[in-house]
């Protein structure tokens, strides 16, 4: 299940409090900045620092170029 946009809109990162991607085929939300993604339970998202699992090289320059929807950046 889709993450609503305006969830995904709000969320931020736990850690270094910037925008999150979501990337809905793998369903996750993403943080470039620190290579982390964060698992999406049931349209629920598990933001718990220590539940976060590192990006591959791979997925991070999948994720990286594709065109998934971000939160706002933190000012």
């Amino acid at each position: 299940m889709a993450l609503d946009p305006y969830v995904v809109s709000i969320i931020v990162d736990p850690v270094d409090h910037q925008s999150l991607r979501y990337v809905e085929a793998d369903d996750v939300l993403y943080n470039p900045r620190r290579k982390v993604a964060f698992t999406v339970r049931g349209a629920i998202p598990v933001l718990i620092p220590d539940e976060a699992r590192a990006v591959t090289d791979a997925e991070h320059a999948t994720w990286e170029h594709a065109g998934v929807a971000t939160g706002p950046s933190a000012t």
